[in-house]
């Protein structure tokens, strides 16, 4: 029987009502009890992290998560994390970069509805993860609704409904019905995986709206190493006279920030080459371009590579190189 360990973070699976709202309260070993089904699957040993809100989650966190599975990865088959819903998507990519190319599989579930719940999701979400955790799947995935998605991938899409998450601009890998897990896509391994343990948090993010101040790029890009920029459509800042933008970020390029666009459009990716408001800006600012990655991914991304360099080039050559399927179209001059 496999071996897999539990790792508790908190989030709604684990909350309770506290006064008149909900908080984390339940332990990793609470919510095991509660799907005594697994102990036909795995052999599974808790470890509680810590127990909080997804929402006060910090790269720090993915650190402590990343360092957890380091630690213990060869003593088991696989590994569990039950992680609120808020932040999950942003967490699975981060370890997506902090543990490259592993061989078994690691997997984040939680719920919409807390284990103590009568009507919740949990139990299911829960049984579902360990099954992928006992089987042959690797690399980092979340388990949710049936589905199971890739870390570099998923974006929480519903705040309510049971089917919190979709899989932005790649197929989901597998899928589990009445307890049977049916795979579809094997992501790449390797013998071992590959670990790190630096993150550089200096990354900011802004989402353009109609008549935005190039002001608070300036702001920015002051306070942060790289800033990711949500744009519209395939691609593009404004370009009229007195907006600014082009100069505020050929200013930023020369003291060596890192600048990258994307798309505020939740599929199918930008393409800065189209238009001419993302045209010149690429061409004549060497910007990086998102492409299909997702923005979670895109944060975490550089995030890792910031830590592992400064130098502009080598920036461009980590953030241009797929890892877990992040990216997938990729022009030939990048």
């Amino acid at each position: 029987m496999k071996k897999v360990l539990m790792l508790g973070t908190g989030g709604t699976i684990a909350s309770d009502i506290t006064g008149n709202c909900l908080a984390p309260k339940l332990t990793t070993e609470e919510l095991l009890a509660g799907v005594p089904e697994v102990s036909e699957l795995c052999k599974v040993t808790c470890k509680q992290l810590f127990s909080i809100d997804s929402t006060n989650l910090t790269p720090s966190h993915w650190l402590q998560i990343a360092n957890a599975i380091r630690e213990n990865f060869s003593k088991y088959d696989g590994f569990v994390i039950c992680h609120g819903t808020d932040t999950m998507a942003y967490t699975a990519a981060a370890l997506s970069y902090l543990i490259q190319y592993s061989p078994k599989p690691i997997v984040l579930t939680g719920a919409q509805k807390p284990m103590v719940f009568e009507n919740t999701d949990s139990k299911t979400n829960l049984a579902d993860a360990f099954r992928v955790a006992a089987s042959d799947l690797c690399g980092v995935m979340i388990v949710f609704n049936g589905r199971v998605i890739l870390g570099t991938r998923a974006r929480k899409t519903h705040t309510t409904s049971l089917q919190a998450f979709s899989s932005i601009n790649y197929p989901s890998l597998a899928v589990l019905q009445n307890g049977f897990l049916m795979e579809y896509i094997r992501p790449t391994a390797l013998p071992a995986p590959i670990f790190y343990n630096k993150l550089n948090q200096k990354v900011g993010l802004m989402k353009m709206i109609p008549g935005a101040d190039c002001g608070l790029l300036s702001y920015l890009l002051e306070h942060n190493d790289a800033v990711i920029i949500e744009s519209y459509g395939v691609g593009g800042l404004p370009s009229y006279q007195g907006s600014g933008f082009f100069d505020v970020i050929r200013s930023a390029v020369e003291q060596g920030k890192t600048i990258v666009m994307t798309t505020q459009v939740q599929n199918e990716g930008s393409n800065l080459a189209v238009y001419d408001v993302g045209f010149h800006l690429k061409n004549d600012l060497q910007l990086l371009e998102a492409y299909d990655m997702t923005t979670e991914a895109a944060v975490a991304k550089l995030m890792w590579i910031l830590a592992q360099t400064d130098d502009a080039r080598e920036i461009r050559r980590l953030f241009c190189t797929p890892v877990s399927h992040d990216l997938l179209y990729l022009k030939e001059e990048d």
